[in-house]
């Protein structure tokens, strides 16, 4: 590489598939006036666990399925296409226009109300022109659509009726792996269908909702579950909601045993304020954080890896106004131990703009209490890093990392925030630790452990004096800010 350009950091030569269920895809329709709040029917007692399997659930499909509903959608039809002159069998003006059949979906829905509110996937009646829903009595109904929230996949939805069969919303707080579930819906359109087994997971962040910046704290479970049953009920043994069904993870486009649904204490704080207000508000604390693992955790003279790494502090947010800073561990929240980043944004998330945070924060080694009043969570930025979100990359090395000054074309090209100074990654050797890692070109190397970095020559002579092996590096990468550690310990004998 020419060094007129660029600078190396050393001085020395050295399928799983997710499948988001099918279902037609609306939602042009959503409610901005405020509405009154909608009635769940909850019953927070868990789930009464015996010894022996009942010999069949019955009883229960019985009461639970009238409120299983089977949702059509029409999208909207694509524009008209004209067959071009020379196409085979037509010419000149006899061209024919071909105008595209309307697009029909099928998907499932659960009455969450008695005046006719239904809860179902965000992607089963996303770009719909029209939304049908049929009850098991065969009654038909057309729904409106009221909110939609992509961040979780979850919309609510509305049809004019009254005294209908709403389902009683469990607390999936108390669920436990191995409790049985039953999976209803209408799998392949061919009409309402259960399918039995146990909650295999809790707490599953997959991705498949990251280009949203979305909320995912999943259940696992292996009843099964096909196209069609998107938006359908997860119930437990007493016939209560324990989630709605989104996707499964398949390697062949069919069930294979993994499927997923959105927790119901999710779910009816998302219909909630769809319902009240059109959208969903969401709590913010402002900082970007991260996971401690054992390499953070060893680097940063933590005495375990438990809590969530600030890794950035929004200016002018909560956390900046309540004195938080880079670096701090936040241990617990409001008394309720944090144990990853992914539990900490949904904890923010699900509290109320204006409430006040009671924080547990670990600074250079010693505990302190910090409080906060949350915010209301701006908009998201698609393709970029939001804050209190969840940045996994945690090791690396700096050897076959070149860098460079900032220039005003490259912070306008990589839209590097003005207030933000170091030196910019222009090449990462493919088979480096920092490769390995996940560093790449264009991220910008804010601190060398902890030493600021203003320029390209700062960081060289900062790599330059490193003893041992380790170091933690500060970076600015996909808009937002990250520590990782870069080890070198086995750089010798790759290279050897």
């Amino acid at each position: 590489m020419n060094s007129s350009t660029a600078r190396l950091l050393n001085r020395k030569t050295t399928t799983w598939t997710v499948l988001v269920l099918a279902g037609a895809l609306a939602g042009h329709l959503c409610a901005q006036e405020a509405h009154p709040a909608i009635v769940l029917q909850r019953d927070t007692q868990p789930v009464a666990r015996g010894q022996l399997e009942v010999s069949s659930f019955s009883d229960v499909v019985k009461r639970v399925a009238p409120s299983v509903v089977k949702i059509t959608t029409q999208l909207k039809a694509p524009k008209s296409i004209l067959v071009p002159n020379g196409f085979p069998g037509f010419d000149g003006d006899d061209a024919p226009e071909i105008r595209p059949m309307p697009q029909a979906g099928v998907g499932s829905g659960v009455i969450i109300s008695q005046d006719g509110y239904i809860a179902t996937n965000n992607h089963v009646v996303d770009g719909a022109r029209d939304v049908t829903v049929t009850l098991t009595d065969a009654r038909e109904f057309t729904a409106k659509v009221i909110g939609r929230d992509e961040q979780t996949d979850i919309a609510v939805i509305k049809v004019d009726a009254e005294d209908l069969p709403a389902v009683t919303f469990a607390d999936t707080s108390t669920i436990e792996v191995g409790d049985r579930v039953l999976a209803i819906g209408n799998p392949f359109g061919i009409g309402e269908t259960v399918t039995s087994g146990i909650v295999s997971a809790k707490g599953r962040q997959i991705g498949i909702l990251a280009d949203v910046q979305g909320y995912e704290d999943f259940i696992q479970t292996d009843a099964a579950i096909n196209p069609g049953n998107s938006g359908g009920a997860l119930v437990d043994v007493q016939g209560r909601l324990v989630g709605i069904n989104t996707a499964i993870l398949s390697r062949n486009g069919g069930f294979q045993g993994v499927g997923l649904a959105v927790p119901a204490n999710m779910v009816a704080q998302v219909a909630d304020s769809l319902v009240k207000t059109g959208k969903v508000v969401r709590g913010y604390l402002g900082v970007g954080i991260q996971n401690i693992t054992p390499s953070l955790a060893d680097s940063l003279a933590l005495p375990e890896n438990k809590g969530v790494l600030v890794s950035e502090v929004v200016p002018g947010g909560p956390a900046a106004e309540a004195g938080l800073q880079e670096g701090d561990v936040i241990v617990a929240v409001n008394g309720r131990p944090m144990n990853d980043a992914n539990e900490l944004k949904l904890q923010i998330s699900a509290i109320a703009p204006g409430s006040k945070l009671n924080l547990d924060i670990l600074r250079n080694g010693e505990k302190s209490a910090f409080t906060a009043v949350s915010g209301e969570r701006p908009g998201s930025r698609l393709g970029a890093r939001s804050t209190e979100s969840f940045f996994p990359r945690d090791e690396g090395a700096l050897k076959g990392v070149a860098v460079d000054d900032i220039n005003p074309e490259v912070r306008r090209q990589l839209n590097i925030p003005t207030r933000l100074s170091g030196a910019v990654i222009t090449s990462v050797a493919p088979d480096s630790a920092a490769a390995k890692a996940g560093i790449r070109r264009g991220d910008v190397i804010l601190e060398i452990n902890k030493q600021p970095v203003n320029s390209a020559e700062d960081a060289v002579a900062l790599t330059a004096g490193i003893e041992g092996k380790k170091s933690l590096v500060k970076l600015w990468s996909r808009g937002g800010k990250v520590f990782v550690v870069v080890d070198e310990t086995d750089s010798n004998k790759a290279a050897s």
